[in-house]
């Protein structure tokens, strides 16, 4: 993360006394991070402790107007509670909530020892024994509050995720491919009504840490109970985009995606594992197509011609999708 200059401590000090995080008259040292376009986050350091705290913004930091419900702050600081009655080691520890202002805290995780997948995978690095266990704790994650009864009512959210989700990746790309308008609908109407698991959203290497006992998830700002599958596309999709670069070793991304795909699929245990994935595989063209056309293009294809790369091998499978994920990751293989 870097600094930035659009938080000024004076606008934290009521809340983190409001969460007991700072006691009256008590100074504190707060340094702005940026590392998204959604929200404001903070390091904060007073009386020998560090923590961070984060803001959802109403409009989004990104050239296409972007909107979203700003109540998805509650909502990821519930998505953290709940993974870490399961998973604790898969999140980070919620320190306090302030809803009046629309904050909450959370413990800092120290870059020394928690780094960050996507910096690693855009340097080359791709471990394929780490996407593994990414794709173990996300099929924990959606087993276990697939069985939770508490958890559809909890995580009900739909109007965040149609916002920051559905509209942004797959009803956007669809304007801006016509031809394909139709499959897009498709799509975003099964993946908005189908309601199977606790989805976090934004499954994406710039929100997973590898921490010292594996991974980490940050950044649960979309979470719903909705479809599993969006939460498996949206991470193998980065995978392949960072494929996509000129010079990079597709095999070594694929390799990735296989161990990823392979470890999630291994723990479905509340629907048949073969639709699951044939919902994945039908998903994760459009997601591609959507990080190149959409309202979120990824900053790293900065090539006309890796964009076409993407186009060439998205479109079709768009149109006459595949039923499982090694047939999207072949197609890929053989687009040049």
């Amino acid at each position: 993360m870097h600094e930035s200059a659009s938080i000024e401590t004076g606008d934290l000090i009521e809340p983190l006394c409001r969460m007991g995080l700072l006691r009256v008259g008590e100074t504190a040292s707060v340094t702005p991070l940026t590392g998204g376009v959604s929200s404001d986050i903070s390091l904060v350091e007073a009386g020998g402790r560090r923590f961070c705290v984060k803001r959802a913004l109403p409009r989004l930091k990104v050239a296409a107007l972007w909107e979203a419900p700003v109540e998805r702050n509650a909502a990821e600081a519930a998505y953290m509670r709940t993974v870490a009655r399961w998973l604790p080691r898969a999140v980070p520890r919620v320190l306090g909530e302030d809803a009046r202002a629309g904050w909450f805290a959370m413990d800092y995780l120290a870059p020394a020892d928690h780094r960050l997948w996507k910096t690693q995978l855009l340097a080359g690095i791709v471990e394929p024994d780490f996407a593994a266990a990414v794709g173990r704790d996300l099929a924990i994650v959606h087993a276990r509050s697939a069985a939770d009864p508490d958890v559809p009512a909890a995580f009900a959210n739909d109007c965040t995720f149609e916002a920051i989700r559905i509209e942004p990746y797959l009803r956007a790309t669809g304007r801006a491919h016509p031809e394909l308008a139709s499959r897009f609908d498709e799509l975003a109407q099964t993946t908005f009504t189908t309601k199977r698991a606790l989805v976090h959203g934004d499954v994406s290497p710039k929100n997973i840490l590898q921490g010292p006992a594996g991974p980490v998830f940050l950044d649960a700002e979309c979470a719903t109970f909705g479809d599993p599958a969006f939460d498996l596309a949206f991470c193998l999709n980065h995978l392949l985009l960072k494929g996509a670069r000129e010079g990079a070793d597709r095999r070594r991304y694929n390799a990735a995606f296989s161990a990823l795909a392979g470890a999630y699929l291994a723990g479905v245990d509340w629907e048949g594992a073969d639709g699951l994935e044939a919902r994945v595989a039908e998903l994760l063209p459009a997601l591609f197509l959507a990080r190149v056309d959409g309202k979120s293009p990824v900053e790293y294809l900065t090539r006309e011609s890796e964009r076409v790369a993407v186009r060439q091998c998205a479109a079709p499978l768009i149109a006459d999708p595949p039923r499982r994920l090694m047939d999207v990751a072949d197609a890929w293989s053989r687009t040049r």
